[in-house]
């Protein structure tokens, strides 16, 4: 694009004004730097003006725990009652009476889950994906991850629920009313999107005790908001004249949403279960902090032992859970988009539901057997077997032939790169940061992102952490920058070659379905702890969008645009870069928005191995259960988190306008 000095009427271009701006805007937070000594306050905030909103948190928190334990104790014991019926049932045993005259009822039999698991799949999706499913379940089994799985299980079983009604309920009302869902709903899922999951703990864990429901509490808060977000989009989606039709057929306006608009939204409202299905098994892990239990607090405790073998079993096992759930739902949403339909009418359960009746049978029936057969109520040990050894025999082989190669390339990526750019960013000065954000937010979106954009990023001044911020943007923004810089390429190459697009496609759908401890344990195993083992498990976590987007971005550009470029005269290569790569960009902005919204909270859990950010704020804040503290911290990250949203929102949409 060639920028005129003039126009035909004699005035300056804006890309030129507002390079003018951006130039003066530079060179006057340069001074700024340069002239540090003499203004020292607009480099780094005065410790002596912090607000202190940590401490009005807490005192907040410490009224609500003295005048509220009421509350939270009625609410601990109503949820306890199927959270507890759950966990017997999947995990524990039902225990009647008590002392020696307690009877005892055996949970479900480990080998009917199984078959359940893979009828569940066969429904679902086919034989294929009933193996795959029932498969699953078995390497959990086989393993001996079967208690701590069925404890993880239990927890989803009871949030997930609690989630989707929840989520419903929340997205009909925004949906039915504008106002709320653009002042009040819009913001609160933005909020809790990007707070960190670690931030979500404290207060339960204040309010609630050290306990599972504390942990199931947190779980469903944290993963409502997609389902939210599906069931307003779901909504949105449904033609008109259907809603119309409903009306004339003399439906009332409950009618109309609970037996026609919710049913045509049914595959939209699918997709959001399968995300609140995969959001929750990600919090039950973190949650195993605060009394979960299950295959989190078995990955944790053997990170902190450095047992590296039983934290790669408990890894897979947790990959093998999330990989069943997340198949699994994912194909009850595509029999739902295609619109299949049970018997109705006088059809009995096994003629509507046969598979089911048959799981419900074969449950029944091993769970009965395993009072007399203890294979059926317990995995025997004699079929289970471990590759801890075989892990750490690897690590150690692994360390031992290139630990040279390792540890080159470890120091020279701290001294070369992430030092000067940590430096870099702790040193900038806090008021051009604002200035400047501020300035991007108004070219972009005007006055009132400006002074959004700005009051956020001072928040992370005033409250005394700049300091830890820009650790966090630093870390963050390389790890992001380094999954971009990968996954574009790959985006762009899978979107050319349909061969190429068909071998990466299930390795991103499956990094897109581990939950985040997975990706630390392999790196820990080789790099140690610290920023490099951040950054390398960041970048395998936040790589998925960034090739995902820019696949689809390159593959739903019309075909009578390429098909026009071809007709004019371009080669393949000019049709790529004039035509499929300008229409493409905005799909390209929104994933590299989503690599730094994967790579913000990645870097947060990494908090776990030794880095020195916000995630350690908030890590130090659990550990202590300092309240203000952690709350005042998940904030700040949650600020950079839609900052970043914002400002790469309103650029992706002034590039789809120009198009």
């Amino acid at each position: 694009m060639t920028i005129a000095a003039d126009t035909p009427s004699g005035r300056v271009r804006p890309v030129q004004k507002w390079l003018a701006v951006w130039a003066v805007a530079l060179a006057a937070v340069l001074a700024l730097a340069v002239f540090r000594g003499h203004l020292a306050w607009a480099v780094n905030y005065p410790a002596d003006h912090v607000v202190p909103i940590a401490d009005w948190v807490s005192a907040i928190m410490t009224w609500m725990k003295v005048n509220l334990s009421w509350f939270t104790r009625s609410i601990t014991t109503i949820l306890g009652v199927p959270l507890d019926f759950a966990l017997d049932l999947l995990a524990k045993n039902f225990k009647i009476g008590h002392g020696l005259e307690a009877t005892v009822l055996p949970r479900l039999s480990w080998v009917g889950v199984v078959i359940a698991a893979f009828l569940a799949g066969h429904a679902a999706g086919g034989r294929r994906l009933g193996y795959l499913v029932g498969g699953c379940f078995l390497y959990i089994a086989l393993f001996g991850q079967w208690t701590s799985a069925m404890l993880t299980l239990a927890l989803i079983a009871i949030a997930v629920p609690f989630c989707i009604l929840t989520g419903l309920f929340l997205g009909i009302w925004a949906w039915r009313r504008p106002w709320a869902e653009r002042l009040l709903v819009a913001p609160a899922l933005d909020l809790m999107q990007t707070i960190p999951t670690f931030a979500y703990l404290i207060p339960m864990l204040l309010l609630f005790g050290n306990s599972p429901v504390s942990a199931m509490i947190a779980t469903a808060i944290f993963a409502t908001p997609p389902m939210v977000r599906a069931t307003m989009l779901g909504l949105s989606r449904v033609p008109v004249e259907i809603g119309e039709f409903s009306e004339m057929a003399g439906c009332t306006a409950r009618q109309k949403l609970w037996r026609v608009l919710l049913p045509s939204a049914r595959p939209t409202l699918m997709v959001g279960v399968n995300q609140v299905i995969m959001l929750a098994l990600n919090m039950v892990i973190i949650a195993s902090m605060i009394g979960a239990g299950g295959l989190g607090y078995d990955v944790l405790l053997a990170l902190r032992a450095l047992k590296v073998g039983e934290a790669m079993e408990a890894g897979l096992a947790i990959v093998a859970l999330a990989i069943a759930l997340d198949r699994l739902s994912q194909a009850m949403a595509r029999r739902q988009a295609l619109g299949h339909v049970h018997v109705e009418g006088d059809a009995g359960l096994l003629q509507r539901y046969p598979r089911l009746a048959l799981a419900i049978a074969v449950l029944a029936a091993t769970t009965l057997a395993g009072l007399f057969i203890p294979a059926f109520a317990e995995v025997p040990k004699a079929i289970t077997f471990t590759t801890a050894p075989a892990w750490k025999a690897a690590v150690t082989w692994v360390t031992i032939n290139f630990f040279d190669a390792i540890e080159v390339f470890r120091v020279t990526l701290i001294l070369y790169v992430l030092n000067p750019v940590r430096a870099f960013c702790e040193g900038f000065p806090w008021l051009g940061a604002v200035f400047l954000l501020g300035l991007a937010g108004y070219q972009l979106a005007g006055a009132r992102l400006a002074i959004l954009i700005a009051a956020l990023t001072a928040f992370c001044a005033v409250t005394g952490l700049w300091e830890k911020t820009m650790a966090t943007v630093y870390l963050c923004g390389i790890s992001a920058f380094v999954a971009c810089l990968i996954g574009i390429p790959l985006g762009l190459m899978a979107s050319r070659s349909d061969r190429f697009e068909k071998i990466i496609t299930p390795i991103i759908d499956t990094l897109q379905v581990l939950p985040s401890f997975c990706f630390i344990i392999p790196v820990v195993m080789l790099f140690r702890v610290g920023d490099v083992t951040a950054m390398i498990a960041t970048v395998a976590f936040a790589v998925v969008p960034a090739i995902r987007y820019t696949n689809h971005g390159i593959r739903q550009v019309p075909p009578g645009l390429i098909e026009a470029a071809v007709v004019s005269g371009c080669t393949r290569r000019q049709t790529f870069w004039k035509v499929q790569l300008p229409l493409a960009l905005p799909e390209i902005m929104l994933g590299i928005n989503q690599t730094i919204l994967m790579a913000l909270a990645m870097i947060i859990i990494c908090a776990m191995i030794g880095t020195r950010d916000l995630g350690q704020e908030v890590f130090i804040a659990l550990s202590k259960a300092d309240s203000g503290r952690g709350i005042v911290a998940g904030l700040a990250i949650a600020f950079i988190g839609i900052i970043a949203d914002r400002l790469f929102s309103a650029w992706s949409a002034r590039a789809r306008a120009k198009l």
